[in-house]
């Protein structure tokens, strides 16, 4: 049995997920980012037990079909630009992989998200990479030109516009300030 759970955005949170259901008594197969696989519930557990004792950790089970393909659709693009994992080849787009990976016509996705989030996926993605390049501000260890690379920008001229259009402030600035104003990923670019 699949559970969709959300509010997961790394390995820790993988921890955790998996933590909470075997202290529930659920045989757990696989966790991955917004998901779980258990066997059948164990005598005496139900959806809302698994529901609370997420609930205490920040996760939030989910039951709406729709929820769960946002859930999907975040996951991926979380895992493109905060965990290196670059299964789309280079020459497809985000749309078209979109698409191909959770199985629905792209512009159903994009208008699904935008109803239910507030913002474009492209938006989205743009809230998800300028955290990233915050990350690598903060850490010094790359320069911007190669974060620009890393991140998939044309330029750095390019990176640095719609960084300043974003957090307000060059990444020079940002970097100068001293403020380490950072998000969590699972509440970048949600407009509620």
């Amino acid at each position: 049995m699949k559970l969709f759970i959300k509010h997961m955005v790394c390995g820790r949170c993988r921890r955790v997920v998996r933590e909470v259901l075997e202290e529930l008594g659920l045989t757990v197969r696989q966790v991955e980012l917004g998901s779980a696989e258990v066997d059948e519930f164990p005598e005496g557990i139900t959806p809302d037990h698994i529901r609370r004792a997420l609930a205490e950790n920040d996760f939030e089970l989910l039951d709406d079909r729709k929820a769960v393909l946002i859930e999907q659709i975040k996951k991926i693009i979380i895992n493109e630009v905060h965990h290196n994992r670059r299964e789309r080849p280079e020459s497809q787009n985000l749309s078209d992989y979109l698409a191909q990976k959770i199985g629905y016509d792209y512009s159903y996705l994009s208008h699904l998200f935008s109803a239910m989030e507030g913002l474009t996926i492209e938006k989205y993605v743009i809230a998800q990479k300028i955290e990233k390049v915050k990350e690598y501000l903060l850490y010094d260890e790359l320069s911007l030109s190669e974060i620009a690379w890393q991140l998939g920008y044309s330029s750095t001229q390019h990176l640095s516009n719609q960084f300043k259009q974003v957090v307000g402030l060059t990444p020079s600035d940002f970097k100068r300030s001293g403020r380490a104003f950072r998000n969590d990923l699972d509440k970048i670019g949600t407009a509620k």
